[in-house]
């Protein structure tokens, strides 16, 4: 039996069914959401992988609140907290094209944001801004780290009144964007 790790490729679904600690993709593959050995039982035609850590992933349309870690220049790198306001412990990350969003700036490092996911593709994990309800829910100011207000469709620190472009969401300055369970 082969040790496996998240993401890997196990097989399709034309010749095994996922099982536990597997995920179809939406290109038909199986694929590991933990590390550990592959267990194939053929007489079920099931795939499972036997292990002590298992990674909790998203669903496609899960609603995922997370801290921004990289910023590229069409897209922004996530480090996902919550997952249908239900905290993880896995600390992956996810992807969100930005893309065609008319702002200079969607997003900085360590903006507090929300996404929604849109699927999987090449075992990385793809999520949209586009909604009114996505995008940025804590900011500080880039400039002196003060606390922000929203202006018109940016932000305006308080202490030294700069301004900046922000996608921010609908609930933008809500401290209660997390329920706690």
């Amino acid at each position: 039996m082969n040790i496996v790790c998240p993401g890997d490729r196990l097989s399709c679904i034309e010749e095994y069914e996922s099982n536990e600690n597997t995920f179809e993709d939406k290109n038909g593959i199986i694929r590991s959401t933990s590390i550990g050995k592959i267990n194939i039982n053929k007489e079920e035609h099931t795939l499972e992988v036997q292990n002590a850590s298992e990674i909790e992933l998203p669903k496609t349309n899960d609603i995922i609140i997370g801290v921004v870690v990289s910023v590229i220049s069409s897209m922004i790198i996530v480090s996902i907290e919550y997952v249908n306001n239900k905290h993880i412990s896995s600390k992956i990350e996810c992807v969100c094209s930005t893309r065609g969003l008319h702002k200079k700036t969607i997003a900085i490092v360590d903006d507090i944001i929300t996404l929604k996911t849109i699927g999987y593709k090449n075992g990385t994990i793809h999520t949209s801004i586009n909604d009114p309800e996505m995008g940025v829910l804590f900011t500080k100011c880039k400039k002196c780290g003060g606390e922000v207000i929203t202006i018109r469709d940016g932000i305006k620190c308080i202490n030294c009144t700069w301004m900046d472009e922000r996608k921010l969401s609908r609930n933008f300055g809500n401290m209660n964007f997390i329920k706690l369970n």
